[in-house]
């Protein structure tokens, strides 16, 4: 979701490009700049499809493990296929296991090494082969960015979904809660004690970005700050081109009417000490076919 939001509120600056002139423009520039420093090699694969206004589909990956661009990556806790289609106005979000189980180089590997063994564009055609999808490009997200977003937008007020402490704050369910950005790090970073486990932790930072993204919806401006703008620069890398996330701020405003939402499911199994889900060929092929149909 984190993915899904930060690509959105690029687009609204590109749009207010547009509209605030040369200012935002010098802004944009530099921070999208940044967002490519990571690929020499921008793919523009989606630029055709998208100045169409075609469905297209993007590998959403995130980091939890530090600064982008350090010498230890780390591996990517949150893989997510994005499609967003303006045709139907629907945008569907399939969140993959991170531990699944898939072979690199005749090694048994969990999917969210192909990151840390390669690279983001490694991690992009590893799912390709897995799900036999093609996609149009990454988005690589650092999680830690979080915590400077919120406190770009002044803070955001969610709903505990249960009760919990963690890194020294207190949560109550049902309770509101006005959280600064290192609170709502701590909000949506903890796993071990939730009964869901990761996926109650993916619901909990879903509350946290929904709640980014109205304070942005009240106040678009907010997202042309400088404060904004860094914590979008430092945090987040792609290979998307200028053009299609142009194409995408003007195109495809609609396309997040009606959001989809499903999971990649498969059975926990050992090799060696090691814990991974093992997908099945039906779980596989119904995701196949989800995207695919998203896409239509």
């Amino acid at each position: 979701m984190i993915k899904k939001v930060l690509l959105w509120i690029l687009g609204i600056a590109v749009t207010l490009i547009v509209i605030g002139g040369g200012v935002a423009a010098f802004a944009l520039h530099n921070t999208v700049s940044k967002i490519h420093s990571m690929d020499s090699s921008l793919s523009k694969a989606s630029d055709t499809k998208t100045f169409a206004g075609k469905p297209v589909s993007y590998l959403l990956l995130g980091t939890d493990t530090g600064a982008l661009g350090r010498t230890e990556k780390g591996r990517t806790d949150t893989m997510m296929v994005m499609t967003v289609n303006p045709n139907t106005k629907t945008t569907t979000l399939v969140s993959l296991q991170r531990d699944t189980k898939i072979t690199i180089d005749g090694m048994t590997e969990k999917l969210n090494a192909a990151y840390a063994l390669g690279d983001a564009k490694q991690a992009m055609t590893t799912v390709e082969q897995l799900l036999d999808i093609k996609l149009d490009g990454y988005l690589l997200v650092n999680m830690k960015g979080l915590e400077q977003l919120v406190d770009a937008v002044g803070g955001v007020t969610v709903k505990s979904p249960l009760t919990f402490s963690y890194e020294g704050y207190s949560f109550t369910e049902n309770q509101d809660v006005t959280m600064n950005g290192t609170e709502a790090l701590a909000f949506s970073r903890m796993r071990y004690d939730d009964p869901r486990g990761d996926y109650g932790r993916q619901i909990r930072q879903q509350l946290v970005i929904e709640a980014v993204l109205n304070k942005l919806k009240a106040n678009p401006q907010s997202a042309l700050n400088n404060e904004f703008l860094d914590a979008v620069s430092d945090n987040v890398r792609s290979n998307i081109s200028l053009t299609s996330m142009r194409n995408l701020a003007t195109k495809y405003r609609n396309a997040g009417e009606t959001i989809n939402r499903d999971q990649m499911t498969g059975t926990g199994v050992m090799i060696d000490g090691v814990s991974y889900q093992e997908m099945s060929q039906d779980e596989i092929t119904r995701v196949h076919n989800e995207i695919v149909n998203a896409e239509k």
